[in-house]
């Protein structure tokens, strides 16, 4: 296993943990193992803190197709609070409004998920990383500044209902969807296309591409993994 030359590893993302904390750590653990301090690593494609998953991470020359594993299909499972919102559509930030639920049932559900079906425009979340003028949304959202961003095109190839509590108001849903996509911006659309609000309570990526979350390294499997390989500092 040629880490330096390039690898593609598949990593399941703790929860509240950053993409980029997760590089760093696996950088470090590889640094260790092959006895150098540097070491070219990336991610394909970010994981908010809130949400756990698939993780592809590249070494070396394979850092080179981290655009192309960008761009592969995703897959997740979402956890929807309905009748309340949060500025970030999600965890992060507290409820900031609460709306009626009363009329909501599974079919009504069901039949506002079936909107979502195929190419659609989806304007991101004011707490993303997508830029102003030169600066991280997230950054002026949590400054308090207004976000105004631009639609943007995707694809939802498939989504469907795995769940729904009438008592709590919480569906759980599957979406296979196109690079780009931001889930908690879907939660907020599918709010308003129930009449209420919605937010992400939580959210896990099971597949990116041929790589499924439960082929994947845990931090600890990894590290009993690297274990096993041999040592190329050894003479």
């Amino acid at each position: 296993m040629d880490f330096k030359t390039g690898t593609i590893l598949s990593f399941d993302k703790p929860l509240t943990w950053t993409s980029f904390g997760l590089v760093s750590k696996v950088r470090y653990l590889l640094c260790q193992h092959i006895g150098e301090k540097k070491l070219k690593v990336g991610h394909a494609g970010t994981l908010d803190p809130l949400a756990t998953g698939v993780l592809i991470i590249c070494t070396g020359k394979a850092t080179k197709q981290i655009d192309t594993l960008q761009a592969k299909t995703k897959e997740y499972v979402a956890t929807l609070q309905l009748g309340a919102t949060t500025p970030s559509f999600d965890l992060e930030t507290p409820v900031d409004a609460t709306f009626p639920t009363g009329h909501i049932t599974g079919e009504r559900v069901k039949e506002a998920l079936a909107k979502f079906i195929g190419r659609i425009e989806q304007i991101p979340p004011s707490y993303s990383a997508c830029k102003v003028d030169g600066k991280r949304a997230y950054d002026l959202a949590r400054q308090g500044k207004e976000v105004e961003l631009k639609p943007k095109v995707l694809v939802i190839d498939e989504i469907e209902l795995q769940d729904f509590n009438p008592q709590t108001m919480q569906a759980t849903i599957r979406v296979v969807c196109s690079k780009g996509t931001y889930i908690r911006a879907l939660a907020r659309d599918i709010g308003l296309a129930l009449d209420s609000g919605a937010h992400l309570t939580a959210l896990r990526r099971t597949r990116i591409g041929d790589y499924k979350v439960e082929e994947c390294h845990t931090l600890e499997t990894f590290r009993q993994w690297l274990e096993t390989l041999p040592n190329p500092t050894d003479k």
